[in-house]
């Protein structure tokens, strides 16, 4: 893959590279439109293609925050055309690596040394490349090393970029403007700490500690003498990411072991740290043939607050829902309902959100659940869908759902995606924390 020898940096450049994309989508559209006239047959699959290459080539040179929207735009499966998440999903570990200079530069800058007067060993070619950063792979007195590097001028360019990219997703993916500007706020917030890696480290520390008794996880042990705010060391981990892991054709017993691990690992975190690995994409896992899993990467992470946790949690144990004041008054703390909402309106809304929560909720109603089981994923995909065509949706005056349900209901949608492309079976029995959330024990807050 072409390595970048340089980053824009300036908000001019930045903001020239935006514009440039928006005439390259500009001119897809002009000729999708012309081909329309001489053809009425023709559909939108080309014009979706020629976008999505044009998006991810802009976006790919800027890094930061704009080629991490759209990572995360491809984990949101129903929000996208086929094109755009199959292209946005190469930003998770296969971007445009940037060149050995700027990585060697980024060490003078932060260790006023050489990456080679520090390490026996460096390679300055990086094995994956992602939105934030890039690794390195290195060697130290005989351990070997994965070095993460991060690229110039992305802490500085989040705000800038983020405002950029509003219109680009409000257009393209025919978003609501008040949920993407609420979207857009928490996401700043959890890229500017992804940006610090001495918060990065500290958390991979305690969280990885925290859950090392998990069966079939392994950790990288990190190195705080070897790493600051922007370069982060820590063991490399041998294994493979999803797509080359399935390509083994690995058996359905190591399939269901390794998405064991994945829903005991999320759950673990959820309910005992309440904070979670709240970035659950291919490229943070790495995955062995006798159905073991390394995780990497503690850089997004969600701290799920108290109040938000005892509403939101006692909605998945569907008894709630039978009782209708108290669900009522879930939905109002959870602004699922507003106080502007006629009762029309509450109603309807109430209704609607009932429906995304049993739909949502079906693995935690069963004792086992087939993480494999298409249809399931396809009418979650549907209701997704029609959720973006809903005309009191899209006209709604306000944001609707608590902020902090944003990575948490994201961390959920990348979960059930890897379980499905893994086609695990997995048990679900109602563990402890949800039978302890039930009616009468919910506390009011």
């Amino acid at each position: 893959m072409k390595e970048q020898s340089s980053i824009p940096t300036s908000k001019v450049a930045r903001a020239t590279q935006f514009v440039k994309t928006g005439v390259k989508i500009g001119g897809n559209y002009l000729k999708h439109n012309v081909k329309k006239l001489v053809d009425p047959s023709i559909t939108k699959e080309e014009l979706h293609r020629d976008n999505a290459a044009d998006i991810y080539s802009s976006l790919s040179e800027l890094k930061g925050s704009a080629l991490k929207v759209t990572q995360m735009l491809s984990m949101d499966k129903g929000m996208l055309p086929k094109a755009y998440r199959d292209k946005f999903a190469m930003s998770q570990y296969s971007a445009p690596p940037l060149s050995g200079p700027l990585v060697v530069k980024t060490f003078q800058k932060y260790f006023g040394k050489n990456p080679n007067e520090i390490f026996d060993k460096f390679n300055l070619n990086a094995a994956n490349a992602a939105s934030i950063g890039q690794v390195h792979r290195a060697e130290l007195n005989g351990k070997q090393l994965a070095v993460k590097v991060q690229y110039p001028g992305v802490a500085d360019s989040i705000g800038a970029d983020l405002r950029m990219i509003r219109p680009i997703a409000i257009t393209m993916f025919s978003l609501n403007e008040k949920d993407v500007d609420r979207y857009m706020g928490e996401v700043k917030e959890k890229l500017l700490e992804e940006t610090d890696y001495v918060l990065e480290l500290n958390r991979s520390v305690e969280i990885s500690e925290a859950c090392s008794h998990i069966n079939d996880l392994f950790f990288p042990k990190y190195y705080p003498e070897l790493s600051c705010d922007r370069i982060l060391t820590m063991d490399w981990l041998e294994g493979l990411h999803m797509k080359e892991f399935l390509a083994t054709n690995p058996s359905q017993e190591v399939r269901d072991k390794i998405g064991q691990a994945l829903w005991e690992f999320y759950h673990f975190q959820i309910h005992t740290l309440r904070q979670v690995h709240a970035d659950p994409h291919p490229g943070n896992f790495l995955m062995k043939q006798d159905g073991t899993m390394g995780v990497i990467d503690f850089g997004c992470i969600k701290v799920i607050p108290d109040f938000f946790y005892d509403n939101y949690f006692a909605l998945i144990n569907f008894d709630t829902l039978l009782d209708i004041e108290k669900t009522d008054d879930i939905f109002k703390k959870l602004e699922f309902i507003v106080p502007s909402d006629s009762p029309k309106e509450q109603v309807f809304f109430s209704d609607l959100f009932k429906q995304m929560i049993f739909l949502l909720g079906k693995p935690f109603s069963v004792d086992e659940f087939d993480f494999a089981d298409d249809e399931y994923f396809e009418s979650v995909y549907l209701f997704a869908e029609k959720l973006t065509e809903i005309e009191e949706l899209k006209n709604s005056k306000v944001a609707r759902g608590s902020q902090h349900g944003l990575y948490v209901n994201r961390t959920y949608f990348g979960l059930y995606s890897l379980l499905n492309e893994l086609r695990a079976k997995v048990v679900t029995t109602k563990p402890e924390w949800l039978v302890a959330i039930n009616s009468e024990q919910l506390a009011v807050h």
